[in-house]
């Protein structure tokens, strides 16, 4: 697999649009954080979000594709109908007497080796019981998953489709064309459920 093509750098209208949006979420933050908005509240997260963003930036994440609501209904509602079954394995587990899970962790190669990609896919990932993210290699674009209740290599094969899946209904909601393309040809995670 090729590496990402490198992104060309945003624009200054860009940069300032970014962060002022960040400064922005962070005055929010800081406001629900308080639990009060007021103007004091106001005037101390804008202090704390410009000191943030001075001292320490976040690197430029770039956004080559569009949002596709149809895709975002369908990724939100496998969502729920995942955690929905994972909780309730979780729960088995849990109050299954005398029963000790076995775990492993797996390394998933993503294919699409954007930082946003890899964002959305381990959130994504770890918000649902029984999956935990280890470790994201941002360089390689690969996630280590902590995966429970594993009993033989079907399992991990198949927590690494699932894990898989994901990345590939995120990027069908905001991945550009040829990211798109990339994760429809990758023919290693077909199958029912994906």
């Amino acid at each position: 697999m090729s590496p990402e093509p490198a992104a060309s750098p945003p624009g200054r209208v860009a940069r300032w649009r970014d962060q002022v949006i960040a400064l922005g979420w962070l005055v929010l933050v800081w406001n629900l954080l308080w639990g009060d908005f007021s103007w004091g509240n106001l005037a101390g997260g804008m202090l704390v979000a410009g000191a943030v963003l001075l001292f320490f930036p976040l690197p430029p994440v770039s956004f080559g594709g569009r949002l596709r609501p149809w895709a975002l209904l369908v990724f939100l509602a496998r969502f729920v109908g995942e955690l929905v079954s994972a909780s309730a394995h979780v729960a088995r587990i849990a109050v299954q007497p005398g029963y000790l899970p076995r775990g492993a962790i797996i390394a998933v190669p993503l294919r699409v080796r954007t930082d946003l990609n890899l964002a959305l896919t381990a959130e994504a990932v770890s918000l649902v019981p029984g999956t935990l993210i280890v470790e994201a290699d941002r360089d390689a674009g690969i996630l280590y998953v902590h995966v429970l209740d594993v009993h033989g290599p079907q399992d991990l094969t198949g927590s690494r489709e699932r894990i898989l899946a994901v990345e590939r209904r995120i990027v069908r909601v905001i991945g550009s064309a040829a990211e798109l393309r990339r994760v429809e040809a990758d023919p290693v995670e077909r199958g029912p459920g994906s």
